[in-house]
């Protein structure tokens, strides 16, 4: 992966990166630059060494240390690494996930990074990363999500990309009837739960509701959030998804599609890499966006954005802000984000989206496919503790769909404490 990183790299030289590489060499960085990441799979995992060894090799007298953490396993560790001992660039999340450091002081306001032209290249972020007037991160990825499904299953039993519950509702019916779950799903960290809610309520109730809700202006006990868990409940019943669900963490669900033991995977495009290297061609797999379920809703669409914030305790802030500037640089944008890396969308206007038709697919939907808005996905819009008391709701749900009552009478008594 490193060699592929660096004729990549070379290329981009030819088309001007070496621009900006002057410029930045312009400042001279020294002492260590010590970077915690998150991006512990394999791909993501060389896209953040490449940046590393890219940004060395432009300050030759920079000792950058990279730290590289299991993605679940950060989240339980950054508040105490922001607090004590903490490095000088992390990894994290825009929106509410952002906030609670924000506000704790434990973020760095970088607005001085979002000044001029990068203001604008950056503006379909900015809002996700300002706290009043000020920015707190900047944003490096983001990505849409939508239905991976098993075209040559669904050619086979001769169904048709959705557009309506009822038409969703009808295909899973075929799948099921031939022995073939609609689903997988893995829900043992509980976040693949979230994804499901979101994109259930967002086209039961509209994305104005939704956002509402995660905000906590809306009960969790009121007929729309109750219309949204009927339809989830349709699914359940039939049994749509994948058994013991709750046993499986999202990749240790994707064998289920590969194998051909169940149809799609509501999922985010980083999902696509795993499915390919398990042996899935572009043949086998394709992409639709959640159908319609209230006729005339306007869709809304998840697209979280992934961030680098520098910490308020961090000892080498200058290299930080550099840094942080090299990797929302529209050529690396390109490069990071391209189908052979991480298969994403670069946020940087000036960016190119690579010529794969997932992402092709994703940008086409996400420009103009989604008049209804764009949420941040349900555990980075709404606050850490609703969030967390939400997606255990989510994943007791589906396990047991009976409890309901109880579910939403505990998620609107801690909407009454968090809010």
């Amino acid at each position: 992966m490193r060699s592929i990183l660096k004729t990549s790299f070379a290329a981009f030289v030819a088309a001007g990166i070496a621009a900006s590489a002057m410029q930045a060499n312009a400042q001279t960085l020294s002492g260590d630059l010590v970077i915690f990441s998150d991006m512990s799979n394999p791909a993501p995992r060389a896209v953040m060494e490449g940046m590393v060894e890219r940004f060395g090799e432009m300050h030759p007298d920079l000792n950058i240390e990279l730290t590289v953490i299991d993605r679940e396993a950060y989240k339980t560790q950054i508040r105490n690494f922001l607090t004590a001992n903490a490095p000088d660039v992390a990894n994290w999340y825009a929106a509410n996930r952002m906030l609670p450091y924000v506000e704790a002081g434990l973020f760095e306001d970088v607005s001085d990074i979002w000044e001029g032209a990068m203001s604008e290249e950056l503006a379909s972020t900015k809002g996700a990363l300002t706290v009043g007037d000020a920015q707190y991160g900047v944003p490096y990825t983001y990505y849409q999500w939508g239905v991976y499904y098993r075209k040559d299953l669904f050619d086979q039993f001769g169904l048709t990309e959705p557009t309506t519950w009822e038409e969703e509702l009808a295909n899973c019916q075929t799948l099921l009837d031939n022995g073939i779950k609609c689903y997988t799903i893995g829900t043992k960290f509980l976040w693949t739960a979230g994804g499901w809610f979101d994109y259930l309520n967002m086209r039961t109730n509209g994305y104005d509701f939704h956002a509402r809700l995660t905000n906590g202006e809306e009960s969790w006990t009121s007929d729309e959030v109750r219309a949204t868990f009927a339809n989830w409940r349709q699914l359940i019943d039939m049994g749509a998804f994948i058994d013991d669900h709750q046993n499986y963490s999202w990749q240790e669900a994707l064998p289920f599609m590969v194998n051909g033991e169940a149809a799609s995977y509501l999922m985010g495009n980083f999902a696509v890499a795993p499915l390919r290297e398990a042996g899935l061609t572009d043949e086998q797999i394709d992409f639709y966006q959640f159908v319609e379920i209230t006729p005339g809703i306007p869709k809304g669409e998840d697209a979280p954005t992934d961030t680098f914030h520098i910490p308020s305790g961090a000892q080498n802030k200058e290299a930080a802000r550099e840094f942080l500037r090299f990797v929302v640089s529209a050529e690396n944008q390109t490069l990071i984000n391209n189908g052979a890396n991480l298969g994403q969308l670069p946020v940087n206007a000036l960016s190119s989206v690579d010529d794969d038709k997932f992402l092709q697919q994703g940008f086409e939907m996400l420009s103009s496919g989604a008049p209804g808005g764009i949420a941040q996905f349900f555990d980075r819009d709404a606050p850490a503790e609703m969030a967390a008391a939400g997606m255990e709701g989510f994943q007791e749900f589906m396990v047991f769909p009976d409890n309901l009552d109880d579910i939403l009478e505990r998620l609107e008594a801690t909407r009454q404490d968090v809010y």
